[in-house]
């Protein structure tokens, strides 16, 4: 029961901080809307996949390791290895992030205009690229406190880096810039930039506290010094089981968002054949990605709060060998994701074309919302799913669903919207999310019932 209990108490958490979070996300995406156009918000979106590609290489599969390997504390008590795990993770993560950043800022405009096929992307990439390390600190810590299942920290530090992102923007913008002398969307990268820095700053002052209070703080530096000058037996064993976990699901991750950069640089190309402008085309990727999309996943605090708390204890009932606790939590997040998904469908298909016209003042972003709404079931089962696999130890499962629905997407990408315009894309999307889910509750189902 306890372990329930601190599910119920993280997932309220992180689901409360998640709400907020994208409620403050919503009002910064109609300032953008409106400052930067729908063009703007298009180019904007546009440097996504790079993003997403360099957070994969360089910090995430390294904290879901942490995650994983720090989930027996609240039991063991074992401080001193925790720290080993986070040292090591921070270690590895902070090198990767900081080569990720020399790349990108270095090719910038190669990776511009030969990748993004859109040359306005090199100054995002560069303030971009100057964030990473600081993203890759914070990620390592929060993958510390997720795996304790002490979900207070990332609370605060995802409230104060959107504070500290939109506020900065905000400030900027009125203090410099007026609605007659508009600023680039750089602008939009620069609080990026100082949301990271202030999200890195603030967990790492609370996770040294932490060990502080639980581990000598003097010990804590010689650790880290000792850690630095000459790692022991245990830190090289310790960053040998970080790899062998972080390897695998980074290239699988890297494989997904390559396919998703080309999906994601092709949509407005494949806008052109069906009869629209550069312009036109850019305006309507950033309707869908930044204006349609981000109300669809709104809903989504909810069931990734559970996704990401369920890992743990998903990967500590595994290593029990408790599958009967395994098949309760996956069949009550199907039930409940699924009653959570439909809900959203109706709300979504009475109230989207209204929301659309209200908050972005885009009828376009209204339609949108109308057909997408029909994803919201599939899109939320499948973030509890993938979760579970991970947290079973089979992360190339999760990666191979993955794959077949990107392949779906861009069948689509390639043959629909041509023909269909982006009604083609987002009836692809449908497709893929329905395949995903079907396919990760089979493989689930398969995994706790060989027989």
């Amino acid at each position: 029961m306890g372990k329930y209990k601190s599910l119920i108490k993280g997932t309220f958490i992180l689901t409360l901080t998640g709400l907020i979070s994208r409620v403050i996300g919503f009002f910064y995406r109609i300032f953008l809307s409106h400052v930067f156009g729908e063009e703007g918000m298009g180019i904007y979106q546009l440097i996504s996949p790079i993003m997403t590609l360099a957070y994969s290489i360089s910090c995430s599969s390294i904290q879901t390791a942490i995650s994983k390997f720090v989930a027996n504390e609240p039991t063991t008590h074992d401080y001193k290895s925790s720290l080993r795990v986070l040292y090591t993770g921070i270690f590895i993560s902070g090198s990767l992030s900081v080569l990720c950043s020399l790349y990108i800022y270095n090719y910038s405009e190669f990776l511009a205009e030969t990748m993004l096929l859109e040359i306005r992307c090199a100054p995002l990439l560069r303030i971009f690229a100057l964030s990473l390390p600081f993203g890759a600190l914070h990620s390592c810590i929060n993958g510390y406190y997720y795996g304790v299942q002490k979900t207070s920290v990332p609370a605060i530090t995802q409230l104060a880096e959107q504070a500290a992102r939109v506020g900065s923007v905000y400030l900027i913008y009125h203090l410099f810039f007026t609605a007659a002398n508009p600023p680039s969307i750089s602008l939009a990268l620069i609080g990026l930039l100082i949301g990271e820095v202030v999200s890195a700053l603030i967990s790492g002052i609370m996770v040294f506290f932490r060990f502080s209070s639980k581990y000598l703080g003097e010990a804590l530096v010689k650790t880290a010094s000792a850690y630095l000058i000459s790692p022991s037996k245990k830190v090289l064993s310790t960053a040998k089981q970080i790899l062998f976990l972080s390897i695998p699901l980074s290239a699988n991750r890297i494989v997904v968002n390559l396919l998703q950069s080309v999906e994601a640089v092709y949509i407005p190309s494949m806008l052109q054949l069906h009869g629209l402008t550069n312009s036109e085309a850019l305006s309507i990727y950033g309707i869908l990605s930044g204006m349609a999309l981000p109300l669809i996943l709104f809903p989504c605090a909810l069931t990734n709060s559970v996704a990401v708390l369920l890992l743990p204890i998903i990967s500590e009932a595994e290593m029990s060998k408790n599958y009967a606790k395994i098949k309760k939590a996956v069949d009550k997040s199907i039930l409940y994701c699924s009653l959570f998904g439909i809900f959203c469908t109706v709300f979504f298909l009475l109230f989207g074309k209204p929301l659309g016209n209200f908050l972005f003042d885009s009828p376009s972003a209204g339609s949108f919302i109308l057909t997408l709404s029909f994803i919201c079931p599939f899109l939320y089962i499948s973030s509890t799913m993938s979760s579970i696999l991970h947290g079973l130890g089979k992360p190339g499962t999760t990666f191979f669903c993955n794959v077949v629905g990107l392949l779906i997407r861009l069948a689509f990408v390639f043959c629909a919207i041509p023909l269909l315009g982006i009604k083609g894309y987002m009836w692809g999307l449908l497709a893929s999310e329905l395949v995903i889910t079907f396919m990760e509750i089979g493989f689930v189902k398969h995994y706790l019932n060989p027989t």
